[in-house]
């Protein structure tokens, strides 16, 4: 198996890499409207890379809503390159991220059909299931306190 890499990156050097797996999962796979997904909060937020190769497979941001709670977003990673747990470590990055901000609270909105991946990162689901980007999600939130 291929060497995966993982990097915390700026969004101003890499939108074109992040823009690549977004558009390739979001707009193209799952249909969403790029409007969405291009929400203008990007260059805020800190944004992980996933590599194999030197090729973006994967991604994720995290943006600061205030100075207790982060909001985990756009996780995607190709297609090709599900199922080896590169989603799951992007993850673990972006909670290591959250965390070395002094954050106590991270909030996602799960696609409905990955929520399994964010049970066993000790996030819990709250409230009902919605749609947004017309996929069924559920707001899910993890504390980082110990």
């Amino acid at each position: 198996m291929s060497h995966i890499t993982f990097k915390s990156v700026n969004y101003k050097d890499y939108s074109a890499a992040i823009q690549g797996v977004r558009r390739s999962v979001f707009h193209i796979e799952q249909g969403v409207d790029p409007a969405l997904d291009l929400d203008g909060k990007d260059e805020t937020a800190d944004h992980i890379l996933a590599y194999m190769e030197n090729q973006p497979v994967g991604t994720v941001r995290v943006r600061y809503l205030d100075h207790q709670t982060a909001k985990i977003e756009r996780l995607a990673v190709l297609s090709d390159f599900r199922g080896r747990g590169i989603g799951k470590t992007l993850m673990e990055k972006a909670l290591e991220l959250a965390a070395q901000n002094q954050i106590n609270t991270v909030v996602i909105h799960a696609q409905d059909y990955v929520k399994s991946l964010y049970l066993k990162l000790g996030f819990l689901p709250e409230g009902e299931l919605f749609e947004e980007a017309g996929i069924a999600h559920v707001k899910m939130i993890k504390s980082l306190k110990s």
